[in-house]
């Protein structure tokens, strides 16, 4: 059995992710989308509300999609996960200079599990979660970047 793990702190989680989860779910026998928290970020959400929003936005993707959230290294999810590769997405030049050095390091680490890289459909490149918080916070409209009850979601807590 092929398990992928998708990372992400999802806070919130955009149109842009859920295409990303849709696509990597039919690449693998099992998809695990890992919620966890960068230290290096103040989430909007916490990992309970992550967590329960991710898992409600991904309920009709597919019956290999699971919903986990970890607090440790990403190759050490993965492994307690049985999973051999890990699914990244790229928006732009910007992400890949990132993920590049992360896949470098993770393959160091756990020289078993391997990196995929799936682009972002070209209308949903420019999302990030960080920018939906941002425009929602100044009133803008966020209603092309997440779903309806994400949108709701993020809505309550600016």
């Amino acid at each position: 059995m092929k398990i992928g793990v998708y990372p992400g702190t999802f806070d919130p989680i955009t149109l842009g992710h859920a295409d990303i989860i849709a696509r990597a779910a039919k690449l693998v026998d099992r998809l695990v989308i890992g919620v966890t928290t960068n230290a290096s970020k103040s989430p909007m959400f916490s990992d309970e509300e992550r967590i329960a929003m991710v898992m409600r936005e991904v309920s009709g993707l597919g019956e290999n999609i699971e919903v986990v959230g970890f607090r440790s290294l990403l190759v050490d999810f993965a492994r307690q996960q049985s999973a051999s590769v890990l699914v990244r997405g790229l928006r732009s030049s910007i992400d890949f200079e990132y993920e590049y050095q992360m896949t470098g390091m993770n393959a160091q680490m756990a020289p078993d599990v391997e990196t995929i890289f799936l682009m972002s459909d070209v209308a949903l490149q420019p999302i990030s979660s960080s920018l939906v918080k941002e425009i929602a916070k100044f009133g803008g409209d966020i209603s092309k970047f997440v779903s309806a009850s994400v949108k709701d979601d993020v809505l309550g807590k600016v």
